[in-house]
Parts: C-alpha cells; structure tokens; sequence
C-alpha cells in the first residue's frame, strides 16, 4: 500500500441504480438550472434515450435544447458546434448522455463556453482560468468513467491527435449512474467499453501516481468487472451484470481521476489517430502485453498478483502476473474483435512511427517501468502477430 502523502479528490455526487434517470429532473431543478443543454449523440435518439431524458427535464419544468451530434472520438469542430448551439440558447447547465464522446463534447463545450478560446488553449491541467456551468453527467456505456473525471478528450479536426483538458472545474457536478441505458448497447460497444474499463482498473492501480485510497477505487473496479464482464459479452440483457460494469466502470474512472493511466494507453492513442482502432479494442490489444512488460517492476508485480487473486484469476499453475495476462486476453478473444495489431492493418513498417508517437504521449510517464520509444517498438512487436 502507498504511505505516502497524497492528496485525494471528489467532487462528484453519484447516483447509482435501476431507473435512476427518473430523478434527472429534480437534480437539475436543484443546481439549479431552468434551461439546459442535453448533449447526446443519433443512436441515443433513436434508442429513446435522449426523448426520455428531454421529457423528464420538462416535467420539471426544465427547458431543453438538444445537441445531438456527438460522434466518436470528439474533434474540435464536434465542441465548436456544440458551443455554437449552447450559446444561442442561452444555457445555465449541460448534461451529457452517452458514452465517453457525448461527456466529452459536454465538458469541452463548458470549456469554451465559459472560458472561451479554442480547445488547444486548454490542453494540460488548470488552465481555464473561470468558472464552469454545472454538469450531470449519465452514461449510457461501461467504460470510460468519465462521469468521475474532471478531463475531456478532444481530437484536432485535422491531425486526429487527442488533447488531454484537465481541470477540476469541468468535473460533473452528478453523475446519474442507471444500468437500464446499457441494456441498449451494440454488441461491439459493449465490447469495446468493457475492454476500456478493465483496462482502466488495471492501468491506474499500479501507477507512480497511485495511493491508497486509488488503489482500493482499482481493486474493487477490477472485481466488479473481472466478474461481469463475460457475462454481459454472453447475456447482454443481463441487468445484474450491467449494473456491475457500470459501476465498475466509474470506480476505475475515480482511480483514474487520483491516479491516471500508464504505457497501454500510450500505445493506444496512435493507434486510434492513425489506424482508427477504436479505444476500448486498442487498449484491449496493449495491455497484456503491457502488464507482461510492467511485471519486471517488483511493486507492480506485486500489486498485478493482487488483482489477480482477488478477482479469482490465479489457480497456482501461472505466475499471478502470467495469469492475468492470459485472462486479459481470453476476455479479448470472448469480444470476436481483432486479436492481434496485424489484424487492424498495422504494418512491421509502422511501428517505429507509432512508438515514436507512444513516447511522446502524457501517460506514458507515469507507468510504473520507465518506457521509451525502444520500449514501445517491443510493446507493438508483441501486439502484432503473425504475418504483420
């Protein structure tokens, strides 16, 4: 267990549980706010989901104004518009509903619509300078945990490379936390978010920015989703393990918010920028390789036994930290997403400029085994598979 001091946050309030969206009204009432912005994205229209959430914000007397052109992985256009609509209609709060792209485009709309200037103003921690609308925070997926961080993620329009835009000021005011939304998942989503959150429980539990508190936030994420995450892949209507992801989900995004990530992710986001592997499936193809990697450490050795042995993952026949790696991949195989970077079209000629561009990536530097370009070039060798 880390001793040393830290300093741990929560400004969140979460409320967690079947038909939880039903109290949406009255937690905006209480903000208070009387005109809002519901930022979602088609699908959650054509699901239902946004036209119920509009309908219970105006039974409380709330007005609605709806942006519902969220896409993945949010660019700096997607935010611009979004401001644009937020702007005209004069807005005293915003509310996400969606996956990990919808609270991000919310969050970067506060961004800018408070603070001004473009998204590129804000990359890095602190930077905007005042204070932010209030922000409910509902997803509708099991993975990012973005409904417990006070970042966002936003894409340039033209380079594709995300910026990482922290400050406590942006962080959700609630999250609304209702496993009834993901009961609507494709299939693929429910995959690929799940991927993420599991990535997420077991990236931020061995960082060099970790401490208790974050650790315990990890362990149990991992547990939750160690245990509920095939039985979603197999019954997804399944709304005992749904509840389980999504909580899961938002604990590892709180660990995250005290801890942050480390090298699978880093190798994640070029993957994304230049191939459009999307997140969950590229994290999902790093991390065990990743955690193999990180095993040399001694203390993230010990932390990855950990992991493994409460969530039932060690039968004694593996080392812990070998056995976790195998499961992490025998959960990827369960997804019948890519199991290998060669099957995602990267090339043996690609992976220099991938681990050049890996190195250079924020949570690069709080893995906890130094990781360089060297590093990486073996870290994507070992993604690759045969015949890449």
């Amino acid at each position: 267990m880390q001793t040393d001091l830290f300093d741990f946050q929560t400004r969140t309030r979460v409320v967690f549980g079947a038909g939880a969206l039903e109290q949406l009204g009255e937690l905006t009432r209480g903000l208070p706010a009387q005109r809002v912005l519901l930022v979602t994205d088609p699908g959650l229209v054509a699901a239902g989901h946004a036209p119920r959430a509009q309908r219970i914000l105006e039974r409380a007397g709330v007005r609605v104004t709806v942006f519902d052109r969220v896409r993945e992985n949010p660019t700096t256009r997607c935010v611009e518009d979004c401001v644009a609509v937020a702007r005209a209609a004069g807005i005293e709060a915003l509310i996400g509903l969606g996956g990990g792209s919808a609270l991000d485009t919310a969050k970067g709309c506060n961004f800018l619509l408070t603070n001004g200037g473009r998204m590129e103003d804000y990359r890095g921690i602190g930077r905007a300078s005042r204070p932010m609308l209030p922000f409910i925070a509902i997803p509708t997926t099991a993975g990012t945990g973005s409904e417990l961080q006070s970042a966002t993620l936003i894409a340039d329009e033209h380079t594709h490379q995300k910026m990482a835009c922290l400050d406590p000021k942006c962080a959700a005011r609630v999250a609304v936390l209702d496993p009834e939304l993901t009961l609507s998942q494709p299939a693929r989503v429910t995959a690929c978010s799940g991927l993420d959150a599991i990535a997420h429980a077991v990236e931020s539990a061995v960082t060099t920015k970790r401490n208790a508190l974050s650790e315990r936030l990890s362990r149990r994420a991992f547990e939750l989703c160690a245990g509920a995450f095939p039985v979603v892949l197999r019954e997804p209507q399944n709304l005992e393990a749904r509840a389980r992801m999504q909580l899961g989900a938002a604990l590892a995004g709180a660990a995250i918010e005290n801890s942050m990530l480390g090298a699978a992710h880093a190798a994640a986001n070029p993957l994304t920028a230049h191939f459009d592997v999307t997140h969950g499936l590229a994290v999902g193809l790093m991390l065990p390789h990743v955690v193999r990697f990180n095993a040399v450490e001694a203390t993230a050795r010990g932390i990855y036994a950990t992991l493994a042995q409460a969530a039932g993952l060690s039968d004694g026949a593996l080392l812990p930290e070998e056995a976790l790696a195998r499961r992490l991949e025998e959960w990827l195989a369960l997804t019948g997403l890519p199991r290998s970077l060669g099957e995602c079209g990267v090339s043996r000629a690609d992976i220099p400029m991938l681990a050049s561009e890996a190195a250079r990536q924020w949570t690069a530097g709080f893995n906890p085994r130094p990781v360089g370009a060297v590093d990486f070039v073996t870290l994507y060798t070992a993604a690759l598979g045969q015949g890449g």
